[in-house]
């Protein structure tokens, strides 16, 4: 048990350093308190979208957030 639970987490931790990187995002190993709220919530809202799209298959879908509402 205790090692499928290890091999998530490094999967996890894998995909969470490759979307930071790929968003140009310096993320270390360790104490990351100098990001901004916002950097951080682009590298999780990221996760999310490819835990989405992995899981279902599908993209995520995408609001327009220009398009005022009438």
């Amino acid at each position: 048990m205790a090692s499928n639970n290890s091999r998530s987490k490094t999967s996890f931790d894998n995909m969470k350093y490759e979307i930071a990187g790929q968003l140009g995002i310096n993320l270390k190993q360790g104490y990351n308190g100098d990001l901004t709220s916002r950097e951080a919530g682009t590298i999780g809202g990221n996760i999310v979208k490819k835990v989405f799209q992995s899981y279902t298959g599908n993209q995520y879908p995408q609001v327009d957030t220009n398009q005022q509402s009438k």
